[in-house]
């Protein structure tokens, strides 16, 4: 789907205000494509894989700084999806969450764009996320991860068919283990029961009948 789905996107997150915003100037679309772009250019060949930036900065001229500035969150958020998108399209791979910044510089003329990216480590030089169903990312980090039915959980599953606390991802040196908790109804990684499992990119969690994707970005 590539850029036009990053598009489509974003025109049904700002609504009606995105044609209004983005009639002129510099267009969103010209942003993912220069990211994009500098994923590709900095890729590097690593111990597991194509490795690329996963944190950039995007630098933009006054005017279109200020035409971005409502929407700033939102496109900040979709540029990053959309290099999730493509890393996975490309079987790309990062070593720490993927952020994007917008910033301000007034020495740029109007339309300029620059982008400036780097590699960061996450914790323990891991990246995972759970995405929930309605696009909540909830990162993983160093700490043991929670679910279940009790409240102090990291992620609570109101469903009674989940255990009190149901199952576990644990941090390993190379990624992400998710473990059941000897829970009554079990845990399931893409339709199949486990009792632990590493993820990988694009797993799928059922917990009752709560479904949690894993993404390794």
């Amino acid at each position: 789907m590539g850029v036009q789905g990053f598009e489509r996107r974003l025109e049904r997150l700002v609504e009606g205000a995105f044609g209004k915003a983005f009639r002129s100037g510099l267009q969103p679309v010209e942003v993912a494509r220069r990211l994009l772009r500098e994923m590709d250019a900095h890729r590097t060949l690593g111990v597991h894989g194509t490795l690329v930036p996963n944190d950039f900065t995007v630098v933009l001229c006054t005017e279109d700084a200020l035409r971005f500035d409502d929407y700033a969150d939102v496109l900040e958020s979709e540029l990053a999806t959309e290099a999730r998108d493509h890393a996975r399209r490309e079987n790309y791979h990062f070593i720490g969450p993927v952020a994007v910044r917008l910033v301000e510089d007034p020495t740029l003329r109007k339309g300029d764009l620059e982008v400036e990216s780097a590699r960061k480590e996450g914790d323990g030089g891991r990246v995972g996320a759970l995405v929930l169903t309605d696009g909540t990312r909830l990162p993983l980090t160093d700490a043991i991860f929670s679910m279940g039915r009790l409240p102090e959980c990291d992620l609570k599953i109101d469903d009674a068919l989940a255990s009190r606390r149901h199952c576990e991802i644990r941090p390993e040196p190379d990624g992400y283990r998710i473990v059941d908790l000897a829970s009554l109804n079990g845990t399931t990684v893409n339709g199949s029961k486990i009792k632990d499992h590493l993820l990988v990119d694009g797993d799928l969690i059922g917990v009752a009948a709560v479904a949690i994707r894993f993404e390794a970005s």
